[in-house]
């Protein structure tokens, strides 16, 4: 008799004390069989709040940025026996109702990774609050990943994904970035090591106490993420290959 996968929700957490318990709600009952929030050094009593809502919590004494905080979540989901990872903010930006489509996709095999996008139609993309100039970035640097790495994804920029754990297994990630672009590395790693890609649509939503960053480190992030694409090229054409691309299972 085949098991049933093991679903574990990650949640990198910084100052999400206001959101967290209304994210939690929203989770579907069933969905997940443990929940994991590590939590960057915030300033507010996110982790206790997530002690006191039955989490399991992990602190980082000091902040190490949001791919350090990742790197956290997969450690330890992987150390508890997850096959399947959900990474869900918890500012609620992203609907969490969503979480069992996106496991349900690599459950049934159909996919190693799931994205959630928030892309269905520029319309809806910026009447949900995202601001202009990140919805022309993230259509800009779409293109050019869909160009250089071989896909068709609408989306790369969303933080809402699932993992299986042969995907986190395969990747090298640890010799990722610590700050945001750990998300696009980890994707293009993903098409490297020739694992499938799906994705599904999700409703986004920016408010005041939902987590974004600003025009200059949006900037910073575009640059980080096409610098990526070319030793993604580099390792490719066998002229140079980063760390990032290095096969963990040799």
């Amino acid at each position: 008799m085949q098991k049933t996968p093991k679903v574990t929700v990650v949640m990198p957490a910084y100052n999400a004390e206001k959101t967290l318990e209304r994210t939690l709600a929203d989770i579907p009952k069933g969905s997940a069989d443990e929940i994991i929030l590590v939590d960057d050094a915030s300033k507010d009593h996110t982790a206790a709040l997530a002690q006191k809502l039955g989490l399991k919590v992990f602190v980082h004494p000091k902040n190490l940025g949001y791919g350090g905080n990742q790197k956290t979540c997969y450690t330890n989901a992987l150390a508890d026996g997850a096959d399947i990872v959900v990474m869900l903010h918890p500012d609620y930006q992203y609907d969490p109702r969503v979480v069992p489509y996106l496991s349900g996709l690599i459950k049934d095999d159909i996919c190693d990774i799931v994205l959630a996008t928030r892309i269905r139609t520029r319309v809806e993309a910026l009447k949900g609050g995202m601001p202009a100039y990140k919805y022309f970035f993230n259509r800009l640097l779409t293109l050019v990943e869909n160009l250089f790495l071989g896909l068709n994804l609408s989306e790369y920029h969303t933080g809402y994904r699932a993992f299986s754990r042969k995907a986190l297994e395969a990747i090298p990630w640890q010799e990722n970035s610590n700050d945001f672009v750990f998300d696009q590395e980890i994707l293009i790693q993903a098409s490297y090591f020739g694992l499938r890609i799906g994705e599904i649509p999700v409703p986004a939503k920016y408010f005041d106490e939902a987590s974004s960053i600003n025009f200059s480190r949006s900037l910073k992030y575009g640059l980080e993420t096409l610098w990526a694409v070319l030793k993604y090229i580099a390792a490719v054409l066998k002229i140079y290959k980063s760390p990032i691309f290095r096969n963990i299972n040799r």
